[in-house]
């Protein structure tokens, strides 16, 4: 591993790309700790230190990296570009406008990816709105009395915020473009691995300050949950995909064996966002409609006792379910085998004995049914993990665990991307790679 290390530092353009892909890690942690223009920095990490983890906002702050609840120039991290890029990959299977954009290559996409970044753009004003509203009425701290921005009577301070948050969120966008082009790696995701890594020893010193003994649970636990990722994650049920061959003017095309890779987990770690931003939604109404009647306030009491707690049975039973549900949902709009039916039959491809056509969908239908089970499942029980820890440790206050569901799923994906795209490229210049 190490000479591998050495063989890619040695190579002059893979070096300048990753030591410019280092620079811009470099450059997001900054804006990532840099308080927003208008904000008491003391008194937000006095009430960020009285929270313990316990916000409706535990999502977008793991995936910026503890920038949220800093209040810092790049608080909403790389949230809105996801959220807006899932929005586009659905609305391409409903709107036939994209749909036709996506089947148009290189030219299509771009115009797919410049409709994500405006829509990155609308969703980066109405959440950092949102965020600067709860802050200016005190509930995106819990019961903190603390004015985290002392000056917010005016009406400039606060569109200050809301213009400096927005842009720090173009400006991620841009920094992953950038090591997406001139990088290693994709850059969206490297960003996403630095602000979840950068919480880990934190988060670490916090357990073992608590108990040594549960700090060595959490590092075993750690090692068995990341082993098991990298597994699944590798995991594929490969279809084999013969394919006749063809004359073509005086050529003959054809004759050749492949196969069609159809992963295990399929879906990533998309449903795991959706059933998290769905879950904590009835926080967010209960936060913005507080004390407006008795019924409110019974249901309040059920959503903070049972919702917000992550390690109530109820929620972590309703986290599951809802991580199954999205996983079926995502799978069935993402893939569609009639679609790869049709190429496989028009390029004169068929699954050895299965009949091209109908007969090929309905059996690729099956197969991803049945491979979509395990991998719903396996998506649920890493996602609920560190929830159950906190029920069986009985330590249901301190809601950080750093090795849990989504963190380590987004960490094991991305560094596994990452190191086969260094792969690739050292084993062109025929360098002994990382994965021999």
């Amino acid at each position: 591993m190490l000479g591998a290390f050495r063989s890619a530092l040695a190579t002059p353009d893979l070096r300048k790309k990753i030591l410019f892909t280092l620079g811009i890690i470099v450059v997001y942690r900054l804006g990532a700790t840099m308080p927003a223009p208008g904000v008491s920095f003391k008194n937000v990490r006095a009430c960020a230190e009285q929270l313990e983890g316990q916000n409706i906002y535990s999502l977008i702050n793991l995936f910026s990296g503890g920038a949220l609840l800093n209040l810092s120039v790049f608080a909403l991290g790389i949230m809105p570009y996801i959220t807006a890029s899932i929005i586009i990959q659905l609305l391409t299977v409903v709107i036939p406008r994209f749909e036709q954009l996506k089947k148009e290559g290189q030219a299509g996409q771009g115009k797919l990816t410049q409709y994500t970044r405006y829509l990155t753009i609308g969703l980066a004003i109405l959440q950092s709105t949102g965020l600067v509203a709860l802050a200016v009425r005190g509930q995106l701290f819990g019961e903190c009395d603390q004015d985290v921005i002392p000056n917010k009577d005016s009406i400039f301070t606060l569109v200050v915020l809301v213009i400096t948050m927005t842009a720090g969120t173009s400006v991620i966008m841009w920094l992953g473009e950038l090591i997406t082009e001139k990088g290693i790696g994709n850059g969206m995701s490297l960003l996403i691995f630095t602000g979840i890594a950068a919480r880990i020893p934190a988060e670490g010193k916090n357990i073992l300050d608590k108990s040594g003994l549960t700090f060595t649970l959490v590092c075993v636990a750690a090692l068995v949950i990341i082993a098991s990722v990298i597994y699944v994650e590798q995991a594929q049920r490969r279809i084999p995909v013969q394919y006749a061959k063809r004359m073509i003017g005086r050529r003959m095309y054809g004759g050749t064996s492949t196969y069609l890779p159809l992963k295990v987990n399929q879906a990533g770690v998309i449903p795991v966002i959706f059933a998290s931003s769905l879950l904590y939604l009835p926080d967010l109404v209960v936060r913005l409609t507080q004390g407006t009647s008795t019924e409110q306030n019974w249901f309040s009491t059920f959503v903070q006792t049972y919702l917000v707690k992550q390690s109530s049975w109820v929620h972590i039973a309703s986290y599951f379910l809802l991580i199954v549900f999205f996983t079926y949902f995502y799978v069935g709009i993402t893939f569609n085998p009639d679609e790869r039916a049709d190429e496989m039959k028009k390029f004169g491809g068929f699954i050895p004995g299965i009949r091209p056509g109908r007969p090929t969908a309905e059996y690729l239908k099956f197969v991803l049914g049945r491979i979509t089970l395990p991998g719903s499942l396996y998506l649920g029980i890493v996602a609920i993990l560190p929830n159950l820890f906190l029920d069986l440790t009985g330590d249901g206050q301190n809601q950080n665990f750093p090795f849990g569901g989504t963190a380590v799923l987004i960490m094991v994906g991305v560094g596994l991307d990452t190191v086969k795209q260094i792969e690739s490229q050292l084993m062109q210049r025929n360098y002994e790679g990382f994965l021999r």
